[in-house]
């Protein structure tokens, strides 16, 4: 799938966007290597911490439908310029999504492509965790 067809989806997500709070409309397109589309758009909520981002959301619902190699992940904010993941999102890439080539556009004609490694250099992971070292013997 080409990178202007992947956008269009994401710009599909984005009609149903739910951002009464900022007004900032975001879309997501998930494409996974079996060739499935996930898509997410952002859920804000009156109490901002609740509130779901369109990458997480396309993400979350491509694995809880049993997904989990990712080829390319695509973002279409409203803005006048390529949106890009925010920080939660850029780590929930890092992890779930490491290897996904990613497009953050403006629409088809207006967008870049980068990866995560670009875009979360250094990112926490579970490397950087040694979980057995607090467990009492």
């Amino acid at each position: 799938m080409s990178n202007e067809e992947l956008i269009e989806f994401a710009l599909t997500a984005r009609k149903n966007s739910y951002s009464p709070y900022s007004n900032y409309k975001v879309g997501c397109a998930v494409l996974t290597k079996s060739g499935k589309v996930f898509l997410g758009t952002n859920i804000e909520n009156s109490a901002y911490g609740p509130t779901n981002c369109a990458e997480r959301s396309a993400i979350f619902s491509a694995i809880s439908n049993g997904e989990r190699d990712f080829e390319k992940i695509a973002i279409v904010g409203s803005s006048n310029s390529p949106t890009y993941p925010c920080g939660v999102c850029r780590q929930v890439i890092s992890e779930l999504a490491p290897n996904a080539v990613i497009i953050c556009a403006k629409d088809k004609n207006d967008f870049v492509v980068t990866d995560i490694k670009t875009l979360l250099p250094n990112a926490f992971s579970s490397k950087d965790t040694d979980c057995t070292k607090n467990k009492k013997e």
